[in-house]
């Protein structure tokens, strides 16, 4: 496990953890009770929301604290007596900032100061690096704050179609402030998280990350089919296990259970 005393960072994770529980304030108390008390379809929404928030809570904390592939600093002699060609192919590669030895597509990060494998960029709303180690729960994130997102949108419209007619002014008039600010929040997010998202699927799926999309490098293996991709960072197991925020199962671990560590 990792945590990067990141200021800002720190800033962003308290305020995704305030508005997802603001989010859930405002659906349970001024939608389910106060607009749809006596709908059949209240628990159903209740149980579907709750368990989408539950996702997003897992695969965000897993993102913040997982490691996203940390190259080690060296430990068993001074760094100017390892030569480059000692072990590693010549790929590999020296940071001058934190003294060690890299594999191919590692890079410096300033804000964790270390190098991360496969490092894509540092992301404050995580507080961490999206690199190798974490990548596939950092696309679970956006996927379900994407997914939050616009089922939030979808049940505000819903309180605006069917408004509380046993309501009065004062309620009304509270519910339609609550409910707006949650369809700019919920329309704010949502579309960041889906560009984001997007990207992200981009960047797999034509192996470049943006670090080297930045560099001008092109695709790193652009001959290697696209499931193959997909499949480095989700793991190898049924497509639709890529959506459970647990780790990633090794080819010789793919019958055996999913067991969520967090």
């Amino acid at each position: 496990m990792v945590f990067i005393l990141d200021p800002s960072g720190i800033i962003c994770l308290i305020a995704t953890y305030g508005a997802l529980i603001y989010a859930d304030y405002v659906v349970i108390q001024w939608i389910i009770i106060t607009a749809m008390p006596l709908s059949i379809w209240a628990p159903f929404h209740v149980v579907l929301f709750h368990a989408i928030v539950l996702l997003v809570f897992l695969s965000h904390s897993k993102a913040v604290f997982t490691d996203p592939g940390i190259v080690p600093l060296p430990s068993n002699r001074p760094f100017s007596e390892i030569p480059s060609g000692e072990v590693h192919g010549s790929e590999w590669t020296v940071c001058s900032r934190c003294k060690t030895h890299r594999p191919p597509r590692a890079h410096h990060c300033s804000t964790c100061q270390r190098c991360i494998r496969r490092m894509d960029h540092h992301c404050p709303w995580i507080n961490n690096c999206v690199g190798e180690g974490n990548q596939k729960y950092f696309l679970q994130f956006l996927f379900y704050v994407a997914v939050l997102s616009f089922y939030s949108v979808a049940l505000v419209l819903g309180s605006w179609v069917s408004p509380c007619t046993e309501c009065n002014q004062i309620v009304k008039q509270t519910q339609w402030m609550h409910t707006l600010i949650l369809m700019l929040e919920s329309a704010f997010f949502g579309l960041f998280v889906s560009f984001i998202l997007m990207d992200q699927l981009h960047a797999i799926l034509y192996d470049e990350t943006a670090v080297e999309a930045i560099q001008h490098r092109g695709s790193y293996r652009p001959n290697l089919p696209k499931y193959q991709l997909l499949s480095e960072v989700f793991g190898p197991g049924h497509p639709i296990s890529w959506l459970l925020p647990c780790a990633k199962l090794k080819h010789s671990e793919r019958h055996k259970p999913c067991v969520e560590d967090v």
